[in-house]
């Protein structure tokens, strides 16, 4: 593979300040209000939710600023600023998120393949509501080229406007758009452009989407025009660098506590394709090359790796955590095809895994996807509220255990009529296998798989507390559980020395600690069991998954006290990572105990998050030592982890002078955000997070 060295300025001075532009947010202050309503719109009164829904697009389509920035290989901006608030603008509804739709299908058949899919679906038996879904996507379509045709004049008017090497990039971007996404792209740039356009007239619509597998779907075009010497290599690293730099046209738009970049716009790099090849491309090296210079968090990037990766990608992704890209992420693929396949899927269907824009790993083009979130650790602080006195621990686990799975059929039950809302999702539903079929839409249960995945929040922290129990009440029998359970309700009150011994002497999860783990992975099997016996309901799948996604916050003010030396209103464990400073004996450590879970039980994952300090990773001592944890990953049958080298001293000072951190990334959640965007409390939670050293 072609890849520059490290620490060469790869690309044209132009570039950098292209990217620094939308990193300064000047795009996402300029975006505007739609200014219009369907109340203004009379005749929209008596139309069905699809065909509402496809007049809006085609007002947006015909209305939205165009923007056009100067010296950009690639055109298209979603502009109104209601995308930014999961809103369709004009329409007003509730935009889709957390789904990754079948873009490469896009580009394999350009918008007039599918019109033409459409059409023929049409034309065979289909009963009334899916003639009127079809109809409007075929206007959804029309909107679309509407869209095209504004930016194609914009592109005209611009030429005529401009001069130089002004001129000779619009130009370049209008060549590159003519032909595209109407038809399938003939050359890379082309590809990038379809990609890109394709990608934001969804956003244009309000929809937050993943993209997938980019370099699967964009490195055969970029193979093709190496071969034939249409591009050179660094002409295409510079082409789809404007694709990052187009993904900053948000950035300045207001933003969540949990901070911006956060649209769920996930890239997917490397693995295997349906058949078990490895289809890591040029694409790959580019985008690791773009990640780690350009520093645009605006894509979370997963890389898909595995007993058989090239050691050259290892060490590539090491170095770009090594340079800060904390926003690149692995998955040891081989536990989540083998999970997937586990739960029911195909093995060429699992094999072409991405996620949801998050990182739930989902068939992408294939799949409707929701999750439904719980905290366990109320089972456990429940069963100690209710007086009764366990003879010993097994009896109390039974009844903890009883209480999660009563939890976990009750959130089932709620859950069994997700995807029926009919909610109009018109764009996202014509570019999701089966839609067009089965003539349904996205929320009617129109999508080849329909998956509303069931996540535990709290599991390490309930079984953390577990383990206190364990060891103070019935191993070494220290204090009974009434007079345990009589502190905790008086939040450790006069009892500070304990509370400190217990954080001092027990090692928690994330130490390595067998006797710790041993109740992390029982209580992870129990659930992991009830939910394998409920893993469908009807045609809707249901697959275990453990996360809190920042929940941990929210969470904090009603958990309490905990028997392992926590107070009321500690934020606790995220994801499926050790609580804050309960990690002490270094990374390693962590991941051992980590993957001592079998995560080919956890179809819908579980993620680890480690923050490394800087010193400990320079050179190539540091280098070395990112591999082998990587290497440990795979080897040790982890799942999914991300990383971020960052220095607790440095998000000290950043939370108190951001204007010098405008760009520190940080890692949220299945996003990430720019550190100083969010609020105090997810700072705090950043901040709290154990640094580890290797």
């Amino acid at each position: 593979m072609t890849t520059c060295s490290k620490n060469t300025e790869r690309f044209k001075a132009s570039t950098y300040e292209l990217a620094q532009k939308g990193l300064r947010g000047e795009h996402g202050r300029s975006m505007v209000e739609a200014g219009i309503s369907l109340d203004d719109f009379p005749e929209t009164g008596d139309m069905s939710g699809s065909m509402r829904y496809a007049f809006t697009s085609k007002l947006i389509a015909e209305n939205a600023p165009i923007r056009l920035v100067p010296g950009e290989l690639l055109a298209g901006s979603a502009t109104y600023i209601e995308s930014t608030g999961h809103k369709v603008p004009i329409m007003d509804i509730d935009s889709t998120s957390h789904h990754t739709p079948g873009f490469s299908r896009v580009l394999k058949e350009g918008y007039k393949g599918i019109r033409q899919r459409i059409s023929n679906r049409l034309n065979r038996d289909i009963d009334d509501q899916g003639r009127d879904l079809l109809n409007a996507m075929l206007l959804c379509l029309d909107a679309a080229e509407i869209w095209h045709n504004r930016y194609m004049d914009a592109l005209d008017a611009a030429i005529a406007a401009s001069d130089g090497e002004e001129r000779a990039c619009y130009t370049r971007a209008r060549a590159a758009l003519e032909n595209v996404p109407q038809n399938p792209p003939q050359n890379f740039h082309e590809a990038v452009q379809s990609l890109w356009f394709a990608y934001d007239f969804q956003r244009l619509l309000g929809n937050w989407p993943g993209i997938g597998r980019i370099d699967y779907i964009l490195g055969p075009y970029l193979e093709n025009d190496l071969k034939t010497d249409a591009i050179t290599i660094d002409e295409a690293r510079e082409i789809l660098a404007h694709f990052w730099i187009r993904g900053t046209e948000w950035v300045g738009a207001p933003v969540w506590s949990s901070g911006d970049a956060q649209y769920y716009q996930n890239i997917v790099l490397s693995g295997v394709d349906s058949d078990g090849n490895d289809v890591t491309n040029e694409v790959t090296y580019l985008v690791l090359d773009i990640a780690e210079e350009l520093k645009i968090s605006d894509f979370p990037i997963a890389v898909r790796i595995g007993s058989k990766t090239d050691k050259r990608l290892l060490r590539r992704i090491a170095e770009v955590w090594q340079a800060g890209a904390s926003f690149v992420s692995v998955y040891d693929e081989d536990v989540v095809i083998e999970s997937m396949t586990t739960f029911g899927y195909p093995v060429r269907v699992a094999r072409e895994f991405a996620n949801d824009g998050c990182w739930e790993p989902l068939v992408p083009g294939q799949t409707a996807f929701s999750y439904y979130p719980n905290d366990i650790l109320p089972c456990l602080q429940d069963a100690l509220g209710i007086g009764v006195d366990y003879p010993d621990f097994d009896s109390l686990y039974e009844d903890v255990r009883k209480r999660i799975e009563a939890l976990i059929l009750r959130s089932l039950s709620e859950s069994k009529d997700v995807f029926n809302s009919g909610l109009p999702a018109v764009a996202l539903s014509m570019i999701i296998d089966d839609c067009i079929e089965n003539g349904r839409g996205y929320y009617e249960r129109g999508a080849r798989y329909n998956v509303q995945a069931i996540h535990a929040g709290g599991l390490q922290d309930t079984a953390n507390c577990l383990y206190a129990i364990k060891r103070l009440v019935y191993d070494e029998k220290r204090i009974s559980l009434r007079d345990l359970i009589d502190i905790i309700k008086s939040d450790w009150s006069g009892h500070d020395v304990m509370r400190l011994k217990i954080r001092k002497d027990l090692d928690l999860y994330g130490n390595d600690n067998d006797e710790c783990d041993d109740i992390v992975r029982r209580v992870f099997n129990d659930y992991t069991e009830i939910m394998a016996r409920n893993s469908r309901i009807g045609d809707l799948l249901t697959p275990a998954g453990i996360s809190t996604f920042g929940r941990e916050i929210t969470w904090a003010a009603d958990r309490g006290a905990t028997a392992a030396g926590t107070c009321a209103g500690d934020v606790l464990a995220c994801n499926f990572s050790p609580a804050p400073g309960t990690d002490r004996k270094g990374p390693l450590a962590v991941l051992k105990s980590y993957c001592k879970m079998d995560f080919t039980r956890l179809p819908s994952c579980g993620t680890l998050e480690l923050k490394i300090l800087p010193s400990s990773v320079r050179g190539e001592n540091g280098i070395a030592a990112l591999v082998g944890l990587l290497g440990s990953f795979v080897q040790l049958g982890g799942m999914y982890m991300n990383i971020d080298v960052v220095d607790t001293k440095t998000l000290l000072d950043a939370r108190e002078h951001p204007e010098k951190y405008p760009n520190l990334i940080v890692r949220a959640a299945g996003w990430n955000s720019r550190f100083v965007t969010m609020s105090k409390e997810w700072q705090d939670m950043i901040i709290q997070r154990t640094q580890q050293e290797f």
